[in-house]
């Protein structure tokens, strides 16, 4: 699941490096994401859309996010936490 986890990390970074930070809530992230909130992030047998993962893992996200740095460690602990990962 390693492999799966750093496939999501590098996927997660790259479609929200390009928000404009710092963000403050879930809808700041949206017109950075190619596809809206239907874009889809998946990784060996892991698979979400944007739109789910913020259903899921909004207790998970401590916003204001300085950087995707910071916001994708928590949506990867938030999947862990979960179970998703």
């Amino acid at each position: 699941m390693a492999d799966a986890e750093a496939e999501l990390r590098d996927q997660l970074l790259e479609a929200f490096e390009g928000a404009d930070y710092p963000v403050s809530n879930q809808m700041d992230l949206v017109p950075a994401l190619p596809n809206g909130p239907g874009t889809k992030f998946e990784a060996g047998d892991v698979s979400f859309t944007a739109m789910e993962m913020a259903a899921k893992l909004g207790g998970h996200q401590d916003f204001p996010y300085d950087s995707a740095q910071d916001l994708v460690d928590d949506v990867i602990a938030g999947l862990k936490e979960e179970g998703m990962l």
